[in-house]
């Protein structure tokens, strides 16, 4: 959970690019991606805070990729088992 997969810095690139807030489908056409993969990694950046959604439609929090990769590596570091 600790860093971006592609498809994460897809959506996140696509919604950084444009100006309005995106729908799961709108997302899906623009990265060339499936709406269930879409959906996984709006999922696992909503849960991180690093999207928002509202009537259906998303948008960025943390607009910046390297704060969004620093927010997601310190979560990681957090859900490491304490040995």
């Amino acid at each position: 959970m600790g860093k971006l997969n592609k498809v994460d810095e897809k959506v996140v690139a696509t919604l950084q690019a444009e100006s309005k807030d995106l729908s799961l489908q709108e997302l899906a056409d623009k990265t060339g991606e499936s709406s269930k993969k879409v959906f996984k990694s709006l999922k696992k950046l909503f849960e991180n805070e690093i999207v928002s959604t509202q009537a259906r439609k998303y948008k960025l929090i943390i607009t910046e990729t390297k704060a969004i990769k620093a927010k997601l590596a310190a979560k990681g570091d957090e859900e490491e088992p304490e040995a």
